[in-house]
């Protein structure tokens, strides 16, 4: 066991949604390494603990596990509640969570799997920002990471619904951004692309993981989001440009 790093994100606080698997896991651990505290949130209790364990071996800290889905309003509502009695303010906001639904052509999509999947992928996204916002305004350098993907602006068949709620994120992330203008929160869209993840596998079933990048190699990318003393473009960051820039 080490102890709590003096690194970049000492004193600060991070929510990370979707944080029992793939990039939200990653993120989790990757600020916890770097001296946040880390506020994990995913369905799967289980899952959050074996998170926890690996954070405290590493760290010698525990992270705060919440365990919830997120397009349950009134747990979302209890969770906004609990953050303000226990911490001060939020300083990084990663939202990983997202399903990527059926892949089947818009005409045949279930009105019910439809309403589901934006309730997640775009409904969660608001409901959180509007519980997070406020404590995130008493942070000195706050930080929103957010994820999209390609077909968000190239849509291609049998992607619809997934792609219509990354687009629209996308749309509310940057008017909310706006509307921070004179604040100290500053959010960033990431396009991760192909990635070792379940919900790549999920869509491409036949392919090989091993030929794609590992979750854990863009957590560099997400601190330095993260980091107080820089400043995100809200312009989409690609994580396979930035990280042939950065090598």
């Amino acid at each position: 066991m080490q102890t709590s790093p003096v690194g970049p994100q000492h004193g600060r606080v991070a929510l990370v949604t979707g944080a029992s698997r793939g990039i939200g896991r990653a993120s989790a651990l990757g600020l916890a390494k770097a001296g946040a505290h880390v506020i994990a949130c995913a369905r799967t209790q289980g899952a959050l603990e074996e998170l926890d364990d690996e954070i405290f071996q590493a760290t010698g800290q525990h992270a705060t596990l919440i365990p919830f889905d997120l397009i349950d309003g009134a747990a979302l509502t209890r969770l906004s509640n609990a953050l303000a009695q226990r911490f001060a303010k939020i300083d990084v906001f990663v939202h990983a969570a997202a399903t990527l639904g059926t892949l089947s052509p818009v005409s045949h999509y279930e009105p019910k799997d439809f309403s589901r999947l934006i309730a997640l992928n775009l409904g969660a996204t608001h409901r959180l920002i509007g519980a997070l916002e406020p404590m995130m305004r008493l942070s000195e350098a706050a930080r929103g990471i957010f994820f999209t993907s390609g077909v968000a602006t190239k849509p291609r068949a049998f992607w619809g619904p997934y792609a219509a709620s990354k687009a629209a994120l996308e749309a509310l992330v940057r008017t909310w951004a706006d509307e921070l203008e004179i604040t100290n929160i500053r959010p960033a869209i990431v396009n991760p692309g192909a990635m070792r993840t379940r919900m790549r596998a999920e869509a491409y079933p036949g392919e090989d993981p091993n030929t794609l990048p590992a979750p854990e190699e863009i957590v560099p990318l997400i601190l330095e989001l993260a980091d107080p003393a820089k400043v995100p473009t809200l312009d989409t960051i690609h994580f396979r440009e930035w990280a042939q820039i950065k090598h």
